[in-house]
């Protein structure tokens, strides 16, 4: 892409240390208390915070392994970003062009972002993004400038 500007993107380990964190006495706490309630006869309530527990160790095992430390063969590594089109360098090789629709999501805190858009089978397409991925706040700035925040 010639008229594009070209971001690379690294390993976000601060932001892998947070998730943990996060993750890690979440899961923890709910699988305890889980083992409580089958030992306290309340095996419903153990089924409940089994699935929970369950649900946020892939999620925070999805969100670390692709997004902070991209591990995954679906994890972007680069991406190239003009107006009207954004194209992402995915760990195997592979690249991914974003031709329509492109939105920008911010969250709330700013220190992340999701992108959407349609490829040229008009398969939608997500991708989430952390500043730790960026070696420059400018260039976290710089691509979120390049599109509007929906």
């Amino acid at each position: 892409m010639k008229d594009g500007t070209r971001f690379i993107l690294r390993q976000d380990k601060q932001g892998m240390v947070w998730d943990l964190m996060l993750y890690v006495p979440t899961v923890t706490a709910l699988l305890g208390i889980a083992a409580n309630a089958w030992l306290g006869g309340n095996p419903n309530l153990a089924y409940l915070l089994v699935f929970l527990g369950s649900f946020f160790l892939i999620a925070g095992a999805n969100r670390i392994l692709k997004t902070r430390l991209m591990l995954l063969p679906s994890s972007p590594v680069a991406i190239e970003a003009s107006r009207h089109r954004a194209t992402l360098e995915l760990r195997n090789g592979q690249r991914v062009e974003l031709l329509k629709d492109i939105k920008l999501y911010k969250d709330f805190s700013g220190r992340s972002f999701g992108l959407t858009g349609l490829n040229s089978t008009g398969q939608r397409l997500q991708f989430v993004f952390h500043k730790g991925q960026f070696a420059l706040e400018r260039e976290f700035q710089g691509l979120q400038g390049i599109y509007k925040p929906s």
